[in-house]
């Protein structure tokens, strides 16, 4: 079977995130986005915890399901400050467990650190490598992947308090991961050119259940059966990782380098001739994902690893409708020929990934919009690069009539 996932999401309980963020609001706009497996997300959280305990009935094989049958797994995103190799630290980490009976342990294990009800992604100062070693002695089968990987401030390998190789931040626990998270400002190609011997996942860490949010960056797994082992398996070996979804790296917030305040932004080559300093205001530039990169990088751009796996870089349709409307993302107008084309096609990515031009026009899509549509499945959507917080922006090109 195959099965789209987005496997890091969080609660209404997690800062900046949307009060509605319930788990009917997870499953429903899931569903319209074509995804078929969730995490729960903040599990150790004490009230999303009652809510998950409410809504979702656990099987022995560690999914846990709504009254309607949709799947979720046990997962939650933890935020790690700490001192190490005499630079401070700040790293994100997702966290999926097997089962309820574990994530009790994690949450436990949790607690005797600190405080678990504040934030759904509370704030440790534990290192990731003591994290793992514990992790591991509670259950082999927890799974910990570092989240948002080149994100500068809480990124793995990010420019501001990240490191620059798996190995220098988790040392001897290094064997213990499997795979990282590419995040919206990166893709595979960029992470195969550090040559960690990790795979590359994708989930959208969203903070609202939209649908320009939940699902635009997700795995697509092929399993035999949905049971946790069979997701873990495909996570740690590969095999039956048929793909990744991204956003264009553009459209990430943290794309390019800048300052957001000095409505300043550049990209690695004009950095480097300032030095790394804003022409704006003279202080230190926020540097991002697409500098990050060339600084750690040990194969150059083209480089593609035998085992590399296939993945597609899509805007949300959402995005696609604005831009060929020329309205807001949430406008009624942009909602209304969103609703109609998911009636029309059953779900989301049906449209991005799979529908015809043939079978577009047969359904009276705009044919700008079925144009913008083909665009974006083949990477040609050219974006205004984010940077320092600031999403990236999709721009419209003079297009050409498809007959």
């Amino acid at each position: 079977m195959e099965i789209i996932a987005d496997l890091h999401v969080h609660s209404r309980y997690a800062r900046a995130t949307s009060s509605n963020l319930s788990i009917e609001n997870l499953e429903k706009y899931a569903r319209i986005k074509g995804l078929g497996l969730l995490g729960t997300g903040d599990f150790q959280h004490p009230e999303h915890r009652k809510e998950i305990d409410e809504k979702l009935t656990e099987d022995e094989n560690g999914i846990l399901r709504t009254v309607n049958g949709f799947p979720f797994i046990w997962q939650t995103e933890i935020s790690f400050m700490y001192t190490q190799g005499g630079k401070g630290r700040a790293i994100h980490l997702v966290i999926f467990a097997p089962n309820g009976k574990i994530a009790d342990e994690i949450t436990e294990y949790l607690k005797s650190k600190g405080r678990v009800d504040y934030d759904g992604r509370p704030i440790f100062g534990i290192s990731c490598k003591d994290f793992v070693k514990d992790m591991k002695e509670i259950d082999d089968k927890i799974e910990i992947i570092p989240a948002h990987c080149m994100t500068p401030w809480f990124g793995l390998f990010g420019s501001k308090k990240g490191f620059d190789s798996l190995q220098e931040c988790f040392e001897e626990q290094t064997k213990h991961i499997y795979a990282i998270e590419s995040g919206i400002s990166a893709d595979p190609q960029m992470l195969w050119r550090f040559k960690e011997k990790v795979n590359v996942v994708s989930f959208s860490d969203c903070h609202s259940f939209w649908p320009w949010r939940i699902g635009r960056e997700s795995t697509i797994f092929e399993i035999p059966e949905l049971t946790y082992d069979n997701i873990i398996k495909v996570i740690r070996t590969g095999q039956g990782l048929k793909a990744t979804i991204e956003t264009p790296p553009a459209y990430g917030r943290y794309h390019w380098d800048g300052h957001r305040n000095c409505n300043f932004s550049c990209g690695p080559e004009k950095t480097k001739q300032l030095n790394k300093i804003c022409p704006v205001c003279k202080k230190p530039l926020i540097v991002g994902v697409d500098y990050r990169v060339e600084e750690i990088a040990k194969e150059d751009a083209n480089y593609k690893p035998e085992n590399a796996k296939k993945f597609y870089t899509l805007l949300p349709l959402h995005e696609l409708i604005a831009l060929q409307s020329n309205s807001g993302m949430s406008s009624q107008k942009v909602w209304k020929i969103y609703n109609e084309i998911i009636e029309k096609f059953k779900n989301e990515f049906n449209v991005l990934l799979n529908a015809t031009k043939e079978q577009m026009f047969g359904k009276e899509i705009n044919e700008k919009l079925v144009e913008l549509i083909l665009k974006n499945r083949e990477g040609k959507i050219r974006i205004k690069p984010g940077y320092d917080g600031e999403y990236g922006v999709a721009l419209l090109e003079e297009q050409k009539k498809l007959f």
